[in-house]
């Protein structure tokens, strides 16, 4: 936060209101009238953000799905395609969100971070992926979606977690693209937005958060 200490007070927080409401770095300079590099306040901020998100466990109905990120389009896509960040999602239907940047998507990779993050006995939806097999001898109750049928239940589906990734990729979109040594912070400004309150609730506690950090 030492280049924000140049700005003046009022400068700093129109920056972080216009953060708040999803301005891009440069539109927020331009509004401002300051000359921002596409890093500040945007990583900033997305680091203040990483640093204060609470910890929590999910319980009930919580779906499953890895997402990726970035690469290149070329060859084989989505799982095993190179070049691109892989990202793990637990999504409580009707609450929260939990994500985690992996280096792949093994059993060995996945089974930890659901054992630690989702209470014992809540039930977990998954697709069919191989991956999720250890699933169904846990602690857990496994239902599996299989896309190629119709649903069988009522409910079975990871819609949520699937709806939470499309917003990511839409957001991504709009600030044309991280680089990948900040994408963890930017993935983790999604997960606060989406698990959070309104805007003014962010604005609050993002400029607290700021104040804090010059103490």
């Amino acid at each position: 936060y030492e280049r924000r200490s140049r700005l003046s007070l009022r400068q700093q927080s129109e920056l972080i209101k216009l953060f708040v409401a999803g301005a891009t770095a440069r539109t927020a300079g331009e509004l401002v009238g300051v000359h921002v590099t596409r890093g500040f306040p945007l990583y900033a901020s997305q680091g203040l953000i990483a640093a204060h998100l609470p910890s929590y466990r999910l319980s009930g109905e919580v779906e499953a799905d890895e997402s990726y990120f970035g690469g290149f389009r070329k060859g084989k896509r989505g799982r095993g395609a190179a070049g691109k960040i892989v990202v793990f999602g637990l999504l409580k239907r009707s609450g929260k969100v939990y994500t985690a940047i992996i280096p792949d998507a093994r059993t060995e990779t996945l089974m930890p971070i659901i054992e630690e993050q989702i209470e014992p006995d809540s039930i977990v939806y998954t697709d069919t992926f191989k991956a999720y097999n250890a699933l169904d001898v846990s602690c857990f109750h496994h239902h599996r979606i299989n896309y190629n049928r119709l649903f069988a239940e009522r409910g079975s589906h990871i819609n949520g977690i699937e709806k939470f990734w499309n917003q990511v990729k839409r957001h991504l979109r709009r600030v044309n693209g991280i680089k990948p040594e900040h994408f963890y912070w930017f993935l983790k400004e999604c997960e606060w937005r989406f698990n959070g309150g309104n805007h003014k609730e962010f604005l609050t506690h993002l400029k607290y958060w700021v104040k804090e950090s010059k103490h």
